[in-house]
C-alpha cells in the first residue's frame, strides 16, 4: 500500500469545520478509513480581552484550510475534491503536493508515530481529555491514526470512543 502524507485541502472561510465533517462522514460511508486516516482543523489558544476581561479562545491557525492525512489516489483526490466547500488542494494545477515532516514539525501537528504494546482485550485507563479516569476495554488498535477504540459506558450503554495513545496506559 502506498504511502499516506499530509495535504492541504482549500475551503470556503468559515466552512472548514463542515467540510471536515463532510469527509470524515464520506470515509465512513465510502469504507475509506485505511486511505483517508485524518481530518484536521487546527487550533491555537488565543486571549482576548473583552469589556476588560481576559478570555482564552480556539481561533484557526489557518482559516480556509483543512489537513488531510491520506494516501492520495484517483479515489481520495475524488472524495475530497468533490466535497461541498473545497475548493482544491493546494499544490500546482490540479495536482496536491505533500507536506514535508520538516513543515509538519514547524507547525506541531506531526507527532512521531508512537509503537505501543496495546492490543484488543487489553484493559486500559484513560489519562487525560473528556474521558480522564475512565476505564475501558480495548475493541480495536489503529496505528494509522495513533489511537484505540474503548467502550465507556455513557448513560447506562456502552459506547465506542476513540482515545489518542497518549491519553492512554495499560494496567
Amino acid at each position: 500500500m502506498a504511502e499516506a502524507n499530509w495535504y492541504v485541502a482549500h475551503t470556503y472561510s468559515g466552512y472548514e469545520n463542515k467540510v471536515k465533517a463532510n469527509i470524515e462522514k464520506t470515509i465512513e460511508n465510502r469504507h475509506l478509513e485505511d486511505q483517508i486516516l485524518e481530518v484536521r482543523v487546527p487550533l491555537q489558544d488565543v486571549v482576548e480581552v473583552k469589556n476588560g476581561v481576559k478570555k482564552t479562545v480556539q481561533k484557526k491557525m489557518f482559516p480556509g484550510y483543512v489537513l488531510l492525512n491520506m494516501v492520495m489516489n484517483d479515489d481520495t483526490w475524488y472524495v475530497v475534491r468533490n466535497t461541498r466547500g473545497v475548493t482544491g488542494f493546494v499544490g500546482p494545477g490540479s495536482k496536491p503536493v505533500p507536506l514535508t515532516e520538516t513543515e509538519m514539525f514547524n507547525l506541531g501537528i506531526q507527532a512521531a508515530n508512537m509503537e505501543v504494546e496495546f492490543a484488543e482485550g487489553d484493559m486500559v485507563t484513560v489519562t487525560g481529555g473528556v474521558w480522564k479516569d475512565t476505564v475501558g476495554v480495548i475493541q480495536t488498535v489503529n496505528q494509522g491514526k495513533q489511537s484505540v477504540t474503548i467502550n465507556v459506558e455513557l448513560f447506562g450503554r456502552e459506547t465506542p470512543v476513540e482515545i489518542s495513545f497518549t491519553e492512554i496506559r495499560k494496567m
